[in-house]
Order: C-alpha cells, then sequence, then structure tokens
C-alpha cells in the first residue's frame, strides 16, 4: 500500500456532484422512447381477501389501451430472497393480504386512458378476517395469512451462547425492560419508477435499485426468461436506504405490460402508492434483559423481539438478525440469547433499513445506561467496559481485525464534556451515547465478491467497468477516486461503466455495506494489475528499474531521477504496437464463512471487517409542550481510512438527519391496515429548521483489508444516531422510554409518570 497518497484521502468534489446539482442527471421518471406508454395498477383496497375473480375485458375496450394484465397472465412464480422463502406472488391470484397490494394494471397511450380502464377492471374480492399486531397475529386462532406459516410466524431465529440461565443468577444486577418502535416510511425523494422495454426477446429494464444483477435474476426467474436476455440498465437512483434491495411488483408489472404490448412501457409511482405499495420499516417489540456484574460487565443478555413483517416475507431471515448482529459486534456478550420472530399480518410489506432495529438497539442502550448508573458508573466508563477491541471474537464467532471502538468512544466523550453534563443535567436538559458497529460484506453466495475490469485507452485515460451500483452514498466517485490514485491520473480521466447486468460481471451492490470494502477493493485489485503492466514498458524505456517508476499527473517518472519520465498515453500507445494493451480484471473477495446461514447456521466469521461509531446527542425538552429540539449532535466514526473524508461526512451528516432526528418525529400510522400517513404532509420527516449544529470526527483506524484501509463510511452514524437521542431524552426526564418514536405527547406522559412517582 502507498503511504504517500496523492488523492486517496483527500477531500475531493464527488463526480456526480455537477449533475445532480444542475438537474441534468436523468431518473427513471425522466426516460422518454418513442411509442413509449404508461402503465397503472388497480390495487387492493381490502386487507385480507380472497379474489373470486378479475374481468379485464372492458379495460382492454378503452381506446388508447394497448395492454392490460393480471395474475393470471405470470407464470405463478413466486418471489423470496431465499428458496425457503418464496411465498409472494407479485401479482395475487388467490387472494390480497394489504390494502394497496398490486391486482392488476394496464398500459395506455397517456394517464387520463390508463385510470380510466383501471376503472372498468372488475375484480371480485371475498373479504377475509384481518390481523394487523404481529402479538396478535401470533396466538392461536388468529386469521392465516400463508398457510404454510403456523401462527404467522415467518422467521424464528434462534441464537443461544454460553449458559445465559446460570449468567443471569450469578449477576449482581438484573434488568429487564420492554421497548417498542413504531415503523418507518423510507421517504424517499424519488417515487419508485421502472421503465421496461421488450423487443426481439430482450429485455431492458431501468429502475432504482441496490443490485442490478439480483434485480435481473429475480426478474429472469419471475419471467422465465434466459438471464443473459434480461438487461437491468444504469440510471441515477434518488434515495434507497434499504428500501430498494429487492425486487419490486413494479417491476413485474411493467415487464409483463411491455411484452404484451410491444412498446416500451413507464410505471411510476405516487407519493402515496410508493409509502402504501412498496417496502416499509418494520415495526418491532423487544424485551431486554441483561445481567451485569458488579464492577459494569456484561454477564449475560436474553432477548425477545418480535418483527411486524406484514404480507409477505421480503429479506425476513436477514432483517430478524440483523438488529441483533450489529449488537453483539459491538459489544461483549459471554452469555446470550436471542429469540427473534419476523410475523406476518395484513400490512405493507416491510424491508431492510439503514436504522434497523430502533427499538433494539435504542433500548439496549438506554438500560445500558440506567444499570451502569446503579453500579455508579457513566456511559463513557461502562462502554469503554464491554466495548469489543481488535482481535477478539463475537458471541456468534466473527473475529474483529481492525477496531478504533474505543477511540470513537474517548473522542466523542471528551470534544463533548459529556461525563460533566450527563451528572449534572438542568431541567429540561439531557445527553446521551449511542456506539454500535456494522458488518462490511455478509454472506451473499458467489455475489458476496466483486469483480472490476479496466482498459487504459489510447489517449492515456481509463475505462472502469464494474458491476457496483450508487444509490446516492458516492460510490462511483469513491471507485474513480481510487483508480485515480493507483494509475496516476486525474478523476476526469477515468470514464465509469456500471451497474448495467449485460456489461459488468456480479457485484453485490449497495448492500452490506460492500461498496469501499468489496467493490473498491476489486477496483483497487484491477488497477494494480493495470498498474503493473504500465511500470513495466516505462522502466524498460526510461532504463530505470520497475521499483523506481510512479505514476502521476498522466506521467510516468523515475523517482531518483525525475528528469526520466514519459507521459502515460504513450506507455499505452506502445502497449498497443506490441499487440498486448494494457486491460487488466481484478476480483476480491471478503473472508467470510459461506456455511453461515442466517436461520440454520447463525455463527461462522460473518463479514471482512466491520466498522464502528459513537454518537453524542443533546437535546432540550419543553415541559409545556413536551417537544424535543437538537442543539448539537457529535458523531465519531471508525471507517478505516475515509477515501474521500468530504463524502464520509456527508453520509454521517445524513445518517443524524434521517436516523437520529427521527427519533422524535418520524412514524407510520395505521387503522385497521390503512395508512394513515402516506405523504409527506402528514408523513413528518426533519427539515432544515429541525437539523442540529454537526460536529462529525473520522477516526481512522486502516483496515488490513480494505482499499488503502477503507471501511463502510456512514452507516454506523446512522444505526446508532437514533440511540442516542433516546438516551439524551432518558438522561432529561430520569425516566426511561417505552415507545418509540420520542413525539411530543409520548414525552408529556413520560413526564406525567415522572410527576406520578414522585407524589
Amino acid at each position: 500500500m502507498k503511504d504517500d497518497l496523492n488523492i486517496v484521502g483527500k477531500r475531493v468534489v464527488r463526480s456526480d456532484s455537477l449533475a445532480k446539482v444542475t438537474g441534468r442527471a436523468r431518473y427513471t421518471a425522466d426516460l422518454k422512447f418513442p411509442n413509449m406508454l404508461v402503465a397503472k395498477v388497480l390495487r387492493s383496497p381490502l386487507p385480507h381477501a380472497r379474489i373470486l375473480g378479475i374481468d379485464l375485458t372492458a379495460a382492454l375496450k378503452v381506446p388508447g389501451v394497448k395492454a392490460a394484465i393480471s395474475g393470471f397472465d405470470t407464470y405463478g412464480v413466486k418471489w423470496g430472497v431465499f428458496r425457503y422463502t418464496q411465498d409472494h406472488d407479485m401479482l395475487p391470484t388467490d387472494k390480497v393480504r394489504y390494502i394497496g397490494e398490486d391486482v392488476a394494471a394496464v398500459a395506455a397511450v397517456d394517464e387520463e386512458t390508463a385510470l380510466e380502464a383501471l376503472s372498468r377492471i372488475q375484480v371480485d374480492y371475498e373479504p377475509l378476517p384481518a390481523v394487523f399486531e404481529p402479538n396478535e397475529a401470533m396466538q392461536e386462532g388468529a386469521p392465516q395469512i400463508h398457510d404454510a406459516y403456523k401462527n404467522n410466524i415467518n422467521v424464528h431465529v434462534h441464537i443461544n451462547v454460553g449458559d445465559v440461565d446460570k449468567a443471569m443468577s450469578e449477576a449482581f444486577l438484573v434488568r429487564e425492560d420492554t421497548f417498542k418502535a413504531a415503523g418507518e416510511a423510507y421517504a424517499m425523494m424519488e417515487p419508485y419508477a421502472v421503465v421496461a422495454s421488450y423487443a426481439n426477446g430482450f429485455l431492458d429494464l431501468w429502475m432504482p435499485n441496490a443490485g442490478p444483477h439480483v434485480r435481473a435474476k429475480a426478474l429472469s426467474n419471475l419471467l422465465k426468461m434466459p438471464l443473459n436476455r434480461v438487461r437491468v440498465r444504469h440510471i441515477n437512483s434518488g434515495g434507497a436506504f434499504g428500501g430498494r434491495s429487492e425486487v419490486s411488483p413494479g417491476d413485474l408489472v411493467a415487464s409483463l405490460l411491455s411484452i404484451k404490448a410491444g412498446r416500451p412501457v413507464r410505471l411510476a409511482l405516487s407519493r402515496e402508492e410508493n409509502a402504501t405499495s412498496t417496502r416499509q420499516v418494520h415495526d418491532m417489540i423487544a424485551t431486554v434483559k441483561t445481567g451485569m456484574s458488579k464492577d459494569g460487565a456484561i454477564m449475560a443478555k436474553d432477548y425477545r423481539v418480535i418483527y411486524d413483517g406484514g404480507a409477505y416475507s421480503s429479506t425476513g431471515p436477514i432483517a430478524t438478525s440483523i438488529p441483533f448482529y450489529v449488537y453483539e459486534e459491538c459489544y461483549r456478550f459471554p452469555n446470550v440469547r436471542y429469540n427473534g420472530y419476523r410475523v406476518f399480518t395484513n400490512k405493507g410489506i416491510r424491508g431492510m433499513y439503514g436504522c434497523h432495529g430502533r427499538a433494539f438497539i435504542a433500548g439496549n442502550e438506554a438500560q445500558m445506561d440506567l444499570m451502569g448508573k446503579e453500579l455508579g458508573m457513566d456511559p463513557v466508563d461502562i462502554r469503554l467496559k464491554n466495548g469489543l477491541t481488535s482481535g477478539e471474537v463475537t458471541a456468534t464467532q466473527s473475529k474483529i481485525t481492525s477496531c478504533g471502538l474505543a477511540e470513537t468512544i474517548a473522542t466523542a466523550s471528551e470534544r463533548t464534556n459529556f461525563k460533566e453534563k450527563w451528572t449534572k443535567t438542568s431541567k429540561g436538559k439531557g445527553i446521551g451515547m449511542g456506539c454500535i458497529a456494522i458488518m462490511c460484506g455478509f454472506p451473499m453466495g458467489f455475489r458476496s465478491g466483486s469483480s472490476c475490469y479496466v482498459k487504459m485507452n489510447d489517449d492515456g485515460q481509463a475505462t472502469l467497468v464494474t458491476g457496483l451500483v450508487d444509490n446516492g452514498q458516492g460510490n462511483e466517485s469513491m471507485v474513480i477516486q481510487v483508480a485515480s490514485e493507483i494509475l496516476g491520473i486525474p478523476m476526469e480521466d477515468v470514464n465509469l461503466v456500471n451497474a448495467d447486468t449485460e456489461a459488468t460481471n456480479l457485484d453485490p451492490g449497495a448492500y452490506s455495506q460492500a461498496a469501499a470494502f468489496v467493490g473498491a477493493n476489486a477496483v483497487r485489485i484491477a488497477c494494480e494489475n493495470a498498474r503493473k503492466k504500465i511500470v513495466a514498458i516505462a522502466a524498460e524505456k526510461l532504463g530505470v528499474k520497475e521499483a523506481d517508476i510512479d505514476l502521476r499527473d498522466r506521467m510516468a517518472f523515475s523517482r531518483k531521477t525525475p528528469g526520466k519520465n514519459m507521459r502515460i498515453s504513450w506507455v499505452v500507445r506502445e502497449a498497443f504496437f506490441r499487440g498486448d494493451p494494457i486491460v487488466a480484471t481484478g476480483t476480491y473477495f471478503p473472508s467470510i464463512d459461506f456455511e453461515r446461514e442466517w436461520v440454520s447456521r447463525p455463527w461462522g466469521q460473518m463479514a471482512g471487517t466491520f466498522s464502528f461509531g459513537t454518537s453524542v446527542a443533546e437535546v432540550r425538552i419543553d415541559g409545556q409542550t413536551g417537544k424535543i429540539t437538537v442543539p448539537h449532535f457529535t458523531a465519531a466514526h471508525d471507517c478505516g481510512r475515509p477515501i474521500n473524508p468530504m463524502a464520509v461526512e456527508g453520509q454521517m451528516e445524513g445518517s443524524i438527519q434521517q436516523a437520529g432526528i427521527a427519533t422524535i418525529m418520524e412514524e407510520n400510522l395505521w387503522n385497521k391496515g390503512f395508512l394513515l400517513n402516506p405523504d409527506l404532509l402528514e408523513y413528518k420527516v426533519p427539515l432544515a429548521c429541525d437539523m442540529p449544529e454537526i460536529e462529525t470526527i473520522i477516526v481512522s483506524s486502516i483496515d488490513p483489508e480494505g482499499p488503502f484501509g477503507a471501511k463502510e463510511g456512514g452507516l454506523t452514524i446512522r444505526m446508532n444516531a437514533y440511540s442516542a437521542i433516546a438516551c439524551a431524552v432518558a438522561n432529561a426526564t430520569g425516566t426511561l422510554f417505552s415507545e418509540l418514536p420520542l413525539t411530543p405527547d409520548r414525552v408529556l406522559n413520560i413526564l406525567e409518570r415522572k410527576k406520578g412517582a414522585k407524589k
């Protein structure tokens, strides 16, 4: 690894910034093709009902309608991330399971015609009893949503390490609390859209997605088309946050309509449809029991967590596991038992999220603060006492190879004067700390690794070809920066071909926090292999040893005698003359246990490495209204080595907005399966006026495997920002919360309970 880095580690403007801030960047709904049709979807008005029949005849008679479909036009293939969770008919033929579920669709020459056609589709329903709360859905006699899952239990993840009961009986202090968190909307700025164009047996698709290769494979299966005839193309994405990790019913709808009509079809969801009919965030109820020794060491943890999974499996096994794993990757658990249940309800489908596990993680952190206080320890010391360090192994047998957790705790504490503020809270003011770790690249079978192809063009510029995808994190700019560093050419000389399934090799996508650690590592290796070829020719032409050659500013030169130099473009042309163009490939697989499985075998090396972080939030509470404001927020993040510190800071700031301030305002509101706040008028997201003063601190642990020492950058703060604010509120009120988010009404209830307890 080079120590004298030229551009990696420097604050650079992202390569995609100009197009996005000027409005020139194109998103799916911007695409226009000749003869393109408009698609609209008919959705279920009922939360649970048997489908007795669907009649499209009248819709097809509307002038301008070119195609109409229902589930009876599909191949009956059910979608599921795993073979044992394939339960989702993208267009159902048996019954509907939530309000807003896709039932039928039309493609017409314009939106008005499509809407008229929808109104003429006849669907005969037989209403069925519905269930909306997971605790009720698990009871004997509850309405059965899927016949294959007894008591509507979709997934049960059971982990048992050590002897929990014995350790609890021997613990000096034991506490048990239950925490509840409402589900949230992803609230991407870009409502979901998909364009499908079918011609000559080939299907081209554009849509926001977190993994184009995963999406193409899913559609290949659903449509029973050869994989090489399904092409997912590159397009900008207006946000994902975990909600666009899987194939969507809209993808199948647009594809089928295009196949039937023989014309391009665009389906663009409304803001309300985006909320009701795409993935949402799990509600959860977490019961946390902890046993500690007299010196504050965690002796045992016992968990029972119930997740509201909505109507279908989605990422069920992963979603049920991740909250536990990100916590066990942070703290030492010699004895731990985890029972996670994902339960079906007659509500919209739930997926992954950048702050998944809110009730679980915030509950753990706040409970630890109270137990530490009872033992005479502050939040800083009790976290340092129990935090993992480099070389240790997690409860489920993952080795921590690099770890800056202690440094993030110490730095955030010092910058905020945490200890003094925590012990000397004034009325209505509080401070809280949250810590977490995040895996970088978990097992996804043969898609766990990434491959990159790089070629040097005859003008000395480079083209990278990689499956890596960018959902706004800056992944595209990141790999261009890596290539620029290694090849010695400026970023503007690097062209990128990515996220196109026909042109690129497999890549995990913007999923499992693998873009930097896995995707950029493949780019690094490919560029290093190309560099070796450039150096060999340059050394020969300049008459020096290869070890003496460096590449920088489009030049190959001798380190000892800089006057001996030549343009990299000359080297590239020489290679062409020799009939051996400078091209190279690179592949990287993280060192993970490929036998590890979410349900059947939850142990072994989870990831190639782990990133760590600490957030500190300061809050003020208005005792009259219960409103919380956050004047200051500090985040310290061990991301290995930041490839672009400015981009990492941006991700940290976005995480504080998305997951931190969300602690006091964001939640989905329901009435018997009907979403009451499906738009951004009624669903409250943080605005500029809600944001705190933010201080970001980057801790560089320099991971031995990461590209230039890099790890995941940003998501760690998203996971612990929620906890920091929740713990600050507990500190300010002197009372443990039980329900999240901490909206004014709930805060007033906490304050009233505290008054009642004093009386």
